[in-house]
């Protein structure tokens, strides 16, 4: 725990080296903490939070720039800021109007939060949570591999990949989706994986038993992985990386479906912020900030903004919060 005076000098690096981008010299610092002692002081500070690992300084005539862990200091210890009335009454009208398909809603939100913070938006969709499944179909991709496409009564479409152990004919594959359509119908996914394994063994062929018994399983496991992904605001990348490098990595890893899940979950509920090796993606050095949102009877999502570690973020981590907030409200009233 810093004293109150390094502290200052800290927060006051750190948000001048996010305004500007460029190592911070202790009379800047200065100026930005307005804090009554010395440049010389300031000096002494700093050299005391190069040692603790919380600055770093780039060239020996060069000013400081914050680490990970100056970052992570200063995070866990400001306070988020308050956002214009404007800003707010922008969410506000956006999450008043709910009449819209959930894919669409949840893209459009990425492209809200990507405009509001500058940086590219990540919404997670919800698990089929408690939606009712109205509908089950079963495609053959090949000799042992179906698609399993799932409807529900909320209107989202879920496909999954099933791998069977054996050939199945055309008839028993038919007989198959007729009695997974049966069990599942008016069910969530839980409850008609329950009915399903309940279905005696004797009762349906042993290639038709084994089929259900695979999609089965398949779509309960598969329920939190095929959560649909909606990603906007990649054109802000060049903006934000002056290294082209760190801007192709960027778009690779937005193009990974399961990479940025990994970025954007959090083992917690509420608002996370990570930061750089916290992240654990190699290649380039970023932050995320992300908050979870329960819409209702869909289950639960994940809202989350993906930047340079030179984040504003006492600022994205209100909006994430007041976007996650305001999307949940709108799939809870539903």
């Amino acid at each position: 725990m810093l004293d109150d005076r390094r502290a200052r000098i800290l927060q006051a690096l750190v948000e001048e080296y996010i305004r500007t981008g460029q190592p911070v010299s202790s009379r800047a610092i200065l100026e930005a903490s307005e804090l009554q002692v010395s440049s010389a002081t300031v000096r002494n500070d700093l050299a005391k939070l190069e040692s603790y690992g919380f600055v770093g300084q780039p060239h020996t005539s060069a000013g400081r720039v914050p680490t990970d862990q100056g970052y992570r200091y200063y995070v866990d210890h400001c306070s988020p800021a308050r956002l214009r009335s404007a800003t707010r009454t922008r969410i506000e009208s956006f999450f008043t109007d709910v009449h819209r398909e959930l894919s669409k809603l949840l893209q459009d939100t990425t492209g809200l939060l990507s405009d509001l913070s500058t940086y590219p938006a990540v919404v997670v969709g919800p698990g089929l949570g408690d939606d009712k499944v109205v509908g089950l179909h079963l495609v053959p991709l090949g000799l042992t591999v179906l698609l399993a496409v799932t409807i529900a009564e909320s209107g989202r479409v879920v496909r999954d990949v099933v791998r069977l152990s054996s050939e199945v004919s055309e008839a028993d594959l038919y007989r198959a989706e007729q009695t997974l359509a049966n069990v599942y119908h008016e069910q969530t996914l839980q409850e008609g994986r329950e009915r399903a394994l309940a279905i005696p063994k004797e009762s349906l062929p042993e290639p038709v038993h084994r089929t259900v018994r695979a999609v089965a399983d398949t779509l309960t496991s598969a329920e939190t992985a095929t959560q649909d992904i909606y990603v906007g605001g990649t054109s802000q990348l060049a903006a934000l990386w002056e290294d082209l490098a760190q801007v192709h990595s960027m778009l690779a890893l937005l193009e990974r479906d399961t990479i940025v899940r990994q970025m954007v979950n959090s083992p917690g509920a509420g608002t996370s912020v990570r930061i750089g090796a916290e992240v654990n993606v190699d290649g380039v050095e970023l932050a995320v900030v992300s908050s979870d949102y329960e819409a209702g009877g869909h289950g639960i999502g994940r809202v989350g903004v993906i930047g340079p570690m030179r984040m504003d973020y006492r600022r994205t981590i209100k909006l994430v919060e007041e976007v996650s907030d305001g999307l949940g409200e709108s799939l809870g009233s539903g």
